[in-house]
């Protein structure tokens, strides 16, 4: 099964007694479950945005979910999110320049300081842009 943001959130949150027992048998039930790149960035970002949960535990609910027996996801990609989010940028900055990366791209540009600060840390070239 492919899960949208919306189940894997019922399930991890558990703050709607109906929706989240459901979410929690689906996913208890599957054999497969396939969570695309996007629904991982917008998981981390709900539960760091919405719900602010510390980075520790988003970290956890992530590892929890990459590391279950019936889950296929793009590992690498995931944990280059993770890396970003443990150096203080954000999951799908590191998803993002990861990606980029795999399709080619050698240069990472952007205006947010911190994304380029990081990507320069890991020895990758970064152009920052000035809005002025």
């Amino acid at each position: 099964m492919i899960l949208d943001t919306n189940i894997l959130l019922r399930a991890a949150l558990d703050d709607d007694p109906r929706q989240s027992n459901i979410a929690q048998g689906c996913l208890a039930d599957a054999d497969e479950i396939a969570i695309p790149l996007p629904v991982f960035c917008e998981f981390v970002w709900v539960l760091s945005r919405s719900y602010k949960l510390r980075k520790e535990m988003v970290i956890s609910a992530v590892l929890r979910l990459i590391n279950s027996s019936n889950v296929t996801c793009d590992e690498e990609a995931v944990e280059a999110g993770l890396a970003f989010l443990q150096a203080g940028g954000d999951f799908a900055d590191g998803v993002i320049e990861f990606e980029g990366r795999k399709l080619g791209g050698t240069r990472f540009v952007t205006f947010d300081r911190q994304a380029a600060s990081i990507v320069r840390d890991k020895g990758r070239e970064v152009v920052l842009l000035d809005a002025g």
